[in-house]
């Protein structure tokens, strides 16, 4: 067994591919907040693609763990220099395994925030990027509205406070660039949220407003957000996963990353300092992401949703498996096809139909084993995001509303804390205490009546009509029974 180390590379197993390139060469030029296993299986893959061929050494990564969840990934780092197995599970049951090199520095806030601070500030880092999660930007799903109140965010605009937030940090490092003369850097999200570069423009500088109104109107005006959509299904690593890269390459990988073979990114060009080759390894860069940003997240984020929300109801575990069983798989295809298609316009390039195939058979494949649970997480962030505005779309339009309205009512039963066959089921969300007590209501509307949520929707007759139909319907025959009707 080897332990996966940059003094290891050479003695590798040579199932498993290395850095081409000499790592001692990169330099930071992007520094990224939020370092997990989709960062790692995507963009910083995408660079590491770069690297290979002789391209970007100036544009590493040096990542950024802003939470104190995040010590463990700090430690992982420090062993391993900052290498990682990227595991490619193909549907044939084959992996592809790479080490990936192109984080070449990992920086822990919560240590050493003027560290963090000092390397966004440094003229070298020209990009930053941001996966945090879609309740990281602070804002209402409902309005979009900047949350001034948060704990972390009233800290961090205190003079001289010791920045705990990616809003404080980066806020900081645009104030001493400005302050120097050095040109603001770019800052790319890539967390899975409609027009995630705007979102993010408005959350950073409602911060720096707080802070000093006419910043929050400098960063508004001069700080680049462009939007991306980025899609590749990255499970969580588990112990499983670690057990499997040890024995089939022989590498001791603390935290290894396993992916499916897709990959799609798509990105607006724009940038102020300059930016890696992208197009090179394979990024769409577009003037207008939206078209692809809706597609995906109202049929992939979506579609997870249908499959997830339904099926651990009747007790299944994985994607795969919902994904197998015939009644979910028609569900699913008949929200793609009858509630979210109509909804999207054209997309550049892209054959919708055979989008929706491919992504069938994405959601098919048991090399992944994605769990049900991983996409219920956080549903509160989710949902608004991915399915409401299908289903508002359609209210409006007078379209079809069945599936969607069935995804919301799974979800309210589910909150109730137990599946059809009286199985406990985990609530993995930031909301879930309030959740649990609306789901549990005499009042059957009251789990949607939650406007900071579902905004409107509990004031429409055609939906509050369809839901609590289907939500008796899954308290009294069960989601088998109720999704026969449906599906």
């Amino acid at each position: 067994m080897t332990p996966l180390a940059a003094r290891s590379l050479r003695s590798l197993n040579g199932q498993v591919a290395t850095p081409s390139y000499d790592r001692s060469q990169v330099r930071p030029g992007v520094v990224h907040l939020g370092v997990g296993g989709f960062h790692r299986s995507h963009q910083a893959m995408y660079l590491d693609r770069l690297m290979s061929r002789g391209e970007a050494l100036d544009w590493g990564i040096c990542g950024v763990g802003v939470l104190p969840a995040d010590r463990t990934m700090a430690e992982v780092m420090a062993e391993q220099d900052c290498l990682y197995t990227l595991v490619v599970r193909n549907p044939d049951g084959s992996e592809d395994a790479r080490v990936i090199g192109s984080i070449v520095e990992y920086l822990f806030a919560p240590d050493d925030p003027e560290a963090v601070v000092a390397r966004m500030a440094d003229p070298a880092t020209r990009v930053v990027s941001l996966t945090v999660t879609e309740g990281g930007y602070n804002a209402s799903a409902v309005t979009g509205e900047f949350d001034g109140s948060h704990p972390g965010v009233v800290h961090d605009l205190q003079p001289g406070a010791a920045l705990r937030t990616s809003f404080g940090l980066v806020v900081e490092a645009l104030v001493r660039r400005r302050e120097r003369g050095i040109a603001p850097f770019t800052v790319v999200s890539c967390d899975n949220i409609p027009h995630n570069g705007d979102l993010a423009r408005s959350s950073y500088a409602a911060f720096a407003g707080l802070r000093d109104p006419e910043l929050g109107e400098w960063v508004r005006r001069e700080v680049p957000f462009p939007n991306s959509m980025v899609d590749r299904i990255t499970p969580a690593t588990t112990d499983a996963d670690r057990a499997d890269v040890a024995e089939r390459f022989g590498v001791e990988d603390r935290w290894p990353v396993v992916c499916e073979p897709w990959t799609q990114w798509v990105l607006e060009d724009t940038f102020s300092c300059g930016r890696p080759p992208l197009e090179d390894a394979g990024v769409q860069l577009v003037d207008d992401v939206v078209p692809y940003e809706l597609m995906k997240l109202r049929l992939l984020n979506a579609g997870h949703q249908v499959l997830a929300q339904t099926g651990r109801l009747a007790g299944l575990r994985y994607v795969h498996e919902a994904s197998g069983d015939e009644l979910f798989r028609r569900l699913l295809q008949g929200y793609l096809d009858e509630e979210a298609t109509p909804t999207l316009a054209p997309v550049p390039g892209i054959d919708l139909d055979a989008y929706k195939a491919d992504l069938v058979g994405r959601f098919a494949s048991p090399a992944i084993a994605d769990t049900l649970d991983r996409i219920c997480a956080e549903a509160s962030d989710r949902i608004p995001q991915f399915l409401l505005p299908v289903l508002r779309a359609n209210l409006a339009s007078g379209e079809e509303i069945k599936r969607s309205v069935a995804v919301l009512a799974a979800w309210a039963r589910s909150a109730e804390g137990v599946d059809d066959d009286g199985r406990p089921v985990e609530l993995t969300d930031s909301r879930a205490e309030a959740l649990a007590d609306r789901a549990r209501s005499s009042d059957p509307l009251a789990f949607v009546a939650d406007r900071e949520l579902f905004g409107d929707l509990v004031d429409d007759d055609r939906f509050t009509t369809a839901y609590r139909g289907t939500l008796e319907s899954l308290r009294t025959r069960g989601v088998r029974a109720t999704l026969e009707h449906l599906a």
